[in-house]
């Protein structure tokens, strides 16, 4: 068994799960397992030892439906002595005032914030407002393949080498 379990909510052939396979091929084979939340259970999350938790922001800034549907089970998965990474799709063009909200969102709901990983920069970005930014950088991984195609590859590379020093992968 895999020591990670990336979990995201969207479509298997979505944006988000593009991203989830893109982390997963960095890490390399046989260290991630890929899990979309609108089919997966507590029982998959208390599996692993390190969760990477991925959604785009839908509408203006919200999670993912699926994460609406799954958080509650999450939150009541024994998932205290996880270390927990987070990542978020958003458009900082078109939404520059919720952009990768859902990450945010996310991040605000979770119980054991203290075990959270691989906060990022803001710089390079062009928005005025997330929920995802605390204290000058975000709470995870902010991907914007809509205006910044270019930089996902270069950012996801970065954040798992990151995520693998301070989670001790």
């Amino acid at each position: 068994m895999s020591q990670i379990g990336i979990f995201f909510g969207g479509k298997d052939n979505g944006s988000t799960a593009k991203v989830a396979r893109k982390i997963q091929e960095t890490f390399g084979s046989g260290v991630a397992d890929i899990h979309n939340v609108g089919s997966s259970t507590k029982k998959d999350v208390e599996k692993y030892d390190f969760l990477i938790l991925g959604t785009a922001a839908w509408g203006i800034g919200e999670m993912h439906s699926d994460w609406e549907r799954f958080i509650d089970t999450l939150i009541e998965a024994d998932i205290a002595t996880k270390k927990i990474a987070l990542f978020g799709l958003g458009d900082q063009k078109m939404y520059p005032e919720s952009f990768v909200d859902g990450m945010g969102t996310i991040f605000c709901r979770l119980p054991h914030k203290e075990n959270v990983v691989g906060q990022t920069p803001i710089s390079g970005y062009n928005f005025y407002y997330s929920t995802a930014e605390k204290d000058g950088k975000f709470v995870g991984l902010a991907i914007d393949d809509d205006t910044q195609p270019d930089f996902t590859e270069e950012r996801i590379q970065s954040w798992v080498k990151q995520i693998r020093l301070e989670a001790k992968i």
